[in-house]
């Protein structure tokens, strides 16, 4: 056992949950909020440019979700796996996983990015563009693609460090590059007059910054694994294993994208005020949304390692925690949401239509994050444990299996409204599915820790 491993040991077997998981959880919280803050200094600025402008933000948001879906199904597949093997003291595998999914990474993602440039006007089309939004989400999604590889890429490695258990230098990496972005925003947009096409621009080079940042930790030997051309599995079966574990963030992320594009072509009766109007409002749920899925973050390394190490009742211990921690603030985010959600959409586009139709939809989805803590931690422990078939089910529910149809089948009956509230819906059917799931697998495994290879590890490593 390394110096290193020993002290991964210590943190994620051996300090109390109630200090470990705030540790792991504080940093990814504050990276997600950053990169949610500039995804909404996007929409601030891009705002002032008109209504057309704003509903181009949330058409692109469908393509960056397909780019991160595929980053965070090879990051959290080959991070589960990798946190895993670890656990078990095999360094050599973990190498393996994580540089095969760097690399599948870095040349799918220049493929994907290429494909999409190719077909650009009927991809925005497709994503629900009208022809007063299409030439502003055609410029930004240039942008957003030229930096696919960067973002692909960065999903992998920012996840593979979490599982590590090395949050802060992920968080060092992602919150940089966010600063970054919100600083470069003004001066491109209006300072050098480049409008939506400087927003564009700022978020490209604030995502190349930082991967480099990123990269720079596995280079300078600053984390437990190693990048290497010369590690990439010649073993097929090692990549399919990594796709395996990850589908489920393929198909929540691809579902995201999937739903976008559905809300958005929905919304189009509405006119243009409508669009813009539900994708100020998904941005800022996504930003209330994001402190649960960093908290979910931190707890993945444990709930994986810990499941690989044996230490079952450690495991419900976490999951306890977690759920009840994300309880308490995205109750207590929910409740400021609702104070004033005229004044908050206000912020970002001052037509009294958009205002009218985002307070409603943001009254709505600060009442659906009460039901989202139990969901994520939920697949998230299924995902982290390598329960692939349960975790791949849960994923569909949130944004296809009801959220979709609910956004196809409510505005027959409830118009606009059934649109604005179709997120509260799913939220609610997908928390009272989750939990049988969840009860049937802690009935499952076995109630107490028990002794694992590394323990004994640990023993010869520090005589204890």
């Amino acid at each position: 056992m390394s110096e290193k491993e020993r002290l991964q040991y210590e943190k994620l077997v051996l300090m109390p949950i109630g200090k470990l998981i705030p540790f792991l959880a504080i940093p990814t919280v504050i990276s997600m909020m950053v990169t949610m803050i500039y995804n909404l200094v996007d929409a601030f600025f891009v705002g002032k440019l008109g209504t057309s402008a704003s509903a181009a933000i949330g058409i692109v948001l469908g393509v960056q979700s397909i780019i991160q879906a595929f980053g965070f199904m090879l990051g959290h597949g080959s991070g589960s796996l990798i946190s895993v093997h670890l656990g078990r003291g095999d360094r050599e595998t973990a190498d393996r996983l994580l540089s095969t999914a760097f690399f599948t990474a870095a040349g799918f993602s220049v493929l994907l990015s290429a494909f999409c440039m190719f077909f650009m006007a009927p991809l925005m089309r497709l994503m629900g563009s009208t022809e007063t939004i299409l030439p502003y989400s055609s410029n930004y999604a240039g942008y957003i693609l030229i930096s696919g590889p960067a973002l692909m890429c960065s999903c992998v490695l920012n996840n593979v460090m979490r599982y590590e258990g090395k949050a802060v230098f992920a968080m060092i990496g992602l919150v940089s590059g966010g600063v970054l972005n919100m600083i470069g925003d003004p001066i491109l947009m209006f300072g050098l007059g480049l409008g939506i096409d400087g927003a564009g621009l700022s978020t490209a080079i604030s995502q190349y910054i930082s991967f480099g940042i990123l990269l720079y930790m596995f280079l300078s030997g600053k984390t437990i694994t190693r990048i290497s051309i010369r590690s990439y599995t010649r073993d097929i079966r090692e990549l399919l294993k990594i796709i395996k574990v990850g589908f489920p963030s393929l198909i929540r992320q691809m579902l995201n994208s999937l739903a976008t594009m559905t809300l958005n072509n929905c919304a189009m009766p509405y006119g243009d005020a409508s669009i813009a109007a539900m994708s100020i409002v998904g941005r800022i749920s996504m930003f209330i949304g994001s402190a649960m899925i960093g908290i979910g973050q931190g707890f993945q390394p444990v709930s994986a390692f810990n499941y690989g190490a044996k230490k079952y009742g450690r495991l419900r211990k976490a999951f306890s925690f977690t759920f009840r921690t994300g309880m308490i603030i995205l109750g207590t985010l929910g409740i400021l949401g609702m104070i004033a959600p005229q004044a908050v959409v206000h912020l970002f586009r001052d037509d009294p239509r958009v205002v009218e139709i985002g307070a409603l939809a943001l009254r709505f989805q600060c009442v659906a994050v009460f039901f989202q803590s139990f969901s994520v931690t939920a697949n998230m422990m299924f995902q982290s444990v390598g329960r692939s078939r349960e975790a791949s089910f849960l994923a569909t529910l949130r944004s296809g299996l009801f959220y979709i149809p609910l956004l196809i089948i409510l505005p027959r009956f409830m118009g606009l409204m059934g649109i604005q509230s179709a997120q509260m819906w799913s939220d609610i059917l997908t928390t009272a599915v989750c939990l049988p799931f969840v009860i049937r697998f802690f009935r499952e495994i076995p109630k107490e820790d028990q002794e694992a290879a590394i323990d004994i590890a640990y023993r010869r490593a520090t005589g204890k």
